[in-house]
């Protein structure tokens, strides 16, 4: 059998969608240790990073089977976000909880592990601003807690970074 391509994408647009339609908050766990994440790293807290992708909170949205990526502000300051789909561990609702976790998925294991190889042969450069290519790799050890839910917020939805 052919390897199959990862599911994760495809789940977490599905939910995206569904939350957006129950006119939920979707917000979404990103694992900031992942090779290729682009968040604003004062707002990480235990490696992990937790963004409001509602459509009112963001600018520029684009999920395609690779990565999500954004424009929106964080402390008043715009940030161009970039996080591939291996990163994302986890999307719900703000308001109740409603969402999914996504379980580590072996094509992104394979590509964590050639990408090491890569790596040990030819050092890594710096890059200012992630383009859209490919979807590095979460390692086969990552498995992250449960998020903690955060509780509804008043008024108008904005992007606030959920500690």
């Amino acid at each position: 059998m052919d390897k199959m391509t990862p599911i994760r994408p495809y789940l977490l647009r599905s939910h995206y969608e569904w939350l957006l339609d129950n006119d939920l908050t979707p917000h979404i766990v990103v694992d900031a240790h992942i090779a290729g994440v682009y968040v604003p790293q004062q707002f990480v807290q235990d490696g992990q990073i937790v963004l409001n992708i509602a459509p009112t909170a963001v600018v520029a949205f684009e999920l395609n089977n690779t990565a999500l990526s954004f424009n929106a502000r964080f402390g008043g300051v715009p940030f161009d976000v970039y996080v591939p789909i291996s990163a994302i561990t986890a999307i719900y609702a703000r308001e109740n909880g409603a969402g999914s976790m996504f379980e580590p998925e072996q094509a992104y294991i394979d590509q964590a592990e050639q990408e090491s190889a890569d790596a040990a042969v030819e050092p890594s450069e710096e890059r200012s601003a992630p383009a859209l290519v490919s979807a590095p790799a979460v390692s086969s050890d990552d498995e992250s807690e449960t998020p903690e839910r955060p509780k509804p917020a008043k008024g108008r939805p904005s992007l606030r970074v959920i500690k």
